[in-house]
């Protein structure tokens, strides 16, 4: 299944990248919207999340996937919810449902996984409509090359369909 998820990611991947490439200089501005324009304190790595959904008695986020279905479908992050993709106006439509009747102080944790982070088109409108919306306690999960090989490879738990 592992080879199923990597394979269709690196196929799809141009599908879902933006035309800009990686910044030469990350202390640069970045874009409006897109993955670089993410604090870096609001970043969360795969380890660090794993841990936290593991561990007892722990507060636990909502997990939102923001990117494409057919992705959420073939593997995703147990009890991590798909409200669409973040760089399309319905996906933050519904994105904004869902979160709608939550209080602004709710943990919760964004993640894409298409494509390489610095191509990802998804992540950087769905952290910025949930600022805008005044939620304050946002993490992005910094996924560097996709979510096959920085979360599947490493043998963190996926659940499947939906």
């Amino acid at each position: 299944m592992r080879l199923g998820i990597v394979a269709m990611l690196v196929t799809l991947a141009p599908f879902f990248a933006h035309a800009q490439g990686p910044a030469s200089d990350p202390s640069s501005a970045a874009p409006p919207g897109s993955a670089f324009s993410i604090p870096q304190a609001q970043l969360l790595q795969p380890d660090a999340l794993n841990r936290l959904l593991q561990a007892a008695g722990a507060d636990k986020p909502l997990v939102l996937q923001v990117g494409s279905h057919v992705l959420y479908a073939q593997a995703h992050i147990p009890g991590g919810e798909y409200v669409g993709p973040g760089s399309q106006p319905a996906g933050l439509q519904s994105l904004q449902s869902r979160v709608a009747s939550l209080p602004h102080k709710t943990f919760i944790v964004l993640y894409c996984g298409c494509c390489p982070w610095n191509h990802c088109p998804n992540i950087g409108p769905a952290f910025t409509k949930l600022k805008e919306m005044g939620f304050t306690n946002v993490k992005v999960l910094y996924l560097a090359d996709n979510f096959g090989a920085n979360w599947v490879d490493k043998g963190y738990p996926v659940e499947q369909g939906r």
